[in-house]
């Protein structure tokens, strides 16, 4: 699933998630609303980044308030920036998304506003939506939890662990890891949960090279150290 991404770690191909992926070209396939459900760290942004340009998916990566979905859909769409007021943004943006077959994805969707919900109702008629979110809880997404019964779900769980496994044996084969993390694979999806993104801090922690993985005590300073990042990241 993942990619160990940004400054000062090493990278990974995308691994798993081939079910969801099959689906999720399907119900594109056929311009289906979906609702992709997980919790944080599942690997919602990083499933969506990897089926973006093969699908060619409109993505907004932020989409708490309107103002900032208007401008990564005019990006998406070409629309040359003008000075107007968002009404008048808004309605060119559904303007040009109508008959479209490209998805929307509105990646972090939380407490929807009705302003908000509405938009995203108007550019469903006009358009497929998709919507990432942690939670179709009403008091988690918003006031866009009526529409969610629209939704095809596809829902994301934490890795298990041979999914583990094939994410620590991708880190070896490109020579961001040494052999050795093969032997602790139990431990990091114990210790992280199956949750992808924490497995990923664990395999950049251990990237740094400063651990000897056959000491119970060196575990127990990766989990400090993974929780000390987390917290204040490292830079390079």
């Amino acid at each position: 699933m993942a990619n160990l991404y940004h400054s000062g770690r090493p990278t990974l191909p995308f691994i798993g998630r081939e079910r969801e992926i099959e689906r999720l070209c399907r119900l594109h396939t056929q311009g289906e609303r979906v609702l992709i459900l997980g919790p944080a760290g599942v690997g919602k942004s990083a499933l969506i980044a990897h089926l973006r340009q093969p699908l060619g998916l409109r993505v907004c990566p932020g989409s708490e308030r309107l103002s900032d979905i208007c401008e990564a859909l005019e990006r998406e769409l070409h629309l040359e920036s003008a000075e107007l007021r968002l009404v008048a943004r808004k309605n060119r943006v559904l303007k040009a998304l109508e008959g479209s077959r490209r998805a929307v994805v509105f990646d972090g969707a939380s407490r929807t506003t009705p302003r908000l919900a509405s938009f995203i109702e108007c550019a469903s008629q006009r358009t497929p939506v998709w919507l990432c979110i942690r939670s179709e809880h009403p008091w988690d997404v918003g006031r866009v939890w009526p529409l969610l019964v629209r939704f095809e779900h596809v829902e994301l769980k934490p890795f298990r662990c041979d999914e583990a496994r094939w994410l620590v044996e991708a880190a070896v084969r490109t020579g961001a890891l040494r052999a050795e993390a093969l032997k602790i694979v139990e431990w990091l999806h114990r210790h992280a949960a199956g949750n992808p993104k924490m497995l990923c801090e664990f395999l950049a922690e251990i990237a740094r090279g400063r651990y000897d993985l056959n000491q119970p005590l060196a575990l127990r300073r990766l989990e400090l150290d993974r929780r000390i990042h987390e917290v204040f990241p490292v830079r390079s």
